[in-house]
Formats: structure tokens, sequence, C-alpha cells
């Protein structure tokens, strides 16, 4: 979280978009932290999209595109890298965002299908709010245990190996 994930995505289609390409933008229905349709990111960028319960629902709605955008994918049925490789073989450019692992630093839904079949890997990363270094884990700083929890800085926080083995005192 807070790595400019969705800040890269909206980057990437609004290039396509003034190429002139026919763009549409997914994300999961359940994501309304910003906006109930609109992609946004931290720093309120933001570009319309529609809300799907179900990956396959993409490949309905993404029918005559030539760039199809993937927010959050974290949080789609593992149907989606499926749905991914089906539009990448009608010739449609997929790009993807979503957070690799969870909370607890295991790979999160379908991400690791995704990034194997991906011909790009893009990962970006946070900044550690407690020394600085470079961040890939997303810290639950509330009690909550679902693996599913929307939030922002009220219940994540970005930090780097050294400082997640410290917060979560695993035994090393």
């Amino acid at each position: 979280m807070f790595s400019g994930k969705t800040e890269e995505l909206i980057r990437r289609l609004k290039r396509a978009q003034f190429a002139k390409q026919k763009v549409e933008i997914f994300k999961p229905g359940i994501d309304v932290r910003y906006d109930d349709e609109d992609v946004v990111s931290h720093d309120k960028n933001a570009i319309p999209s529609s809300p799907v319960s179900a990956s396959t629902s993409i490949l309905l709605l993404a029918d005559q595109c030539e760039v199809v955008g993937i927010d959050e994918a974290q949080f789609f049925d593992d149907e989606l890298p499926n749905v991914c490789n089906q539009l990448a073989n009608r010739g449609i450019r997929v790009i993807v965002a979503g957070l690799d692992m969870d909370f607890k630093g295991i790979p999160f839904g379908p991400i690791p299908k995704l990034l194997a079949m991906a011909e790009y890997v893009t990962k970006v990363h946070a900044i550690c709010v407690r020394c600085g270094n470079l961040a890939q884990y997303s810290h639950r700083t509330s009690s909550e245990e679902s693996l599913i929890l929307l939030g922002q800085t009220d219940k994540y926080e970005p930090i780097c190996r050294k400082c997640y083995v410290k917060a979560t005192n695993i035994k090393v």
C-alpha cells in the first residue's frame, strides 16, 4: 500500500486514452473507499471505471477495447488470471495493479498467477514509515483479523522487512 500502484495504473491508462485507444477500467465492486465507481489514488487522481463483482464480467464489458485496466486485483476471484489471459489472447493490452502480499506477508489472491503469466512486471515500493527504507509490507495496525479489510493509514502502514519482523515478533 501507498507505493503508487493505482497512480501508475491511472497514468498508463490516461496515456492510452491520449493515444485515442479504447480503454476500459475495472475495479472490484467492494472497493468504495474513495468513490463508488471511479478508480481513485491516495493522491486523489481519478479515472472513471466499472465496478464488477466477478472477474468474468470483465470479458463481457471489455469486448471492443484495446486496453483494459484492472485495479485492486488482489480482491478479485481466482478466475482473474484466466480472464486476463483471454483478453491478452484477443490482442488487448491488459494492465493490472494490486498488492502481491496480504497483511501477513502471504501471497495475495490471484496475484501470484498473474505475476507468473505477465509479459512485464513493474513492482513499486512504498517508503517504510518507521525507518525510511523501501517498504514491501502492508502492516495492519488495527486488530481486525479478516483477510479483506479496506482501509488506509487508519488501518495500515507501509514498512520494510526489518521493521515488519520487529513489529510482528517473527522468530528469526
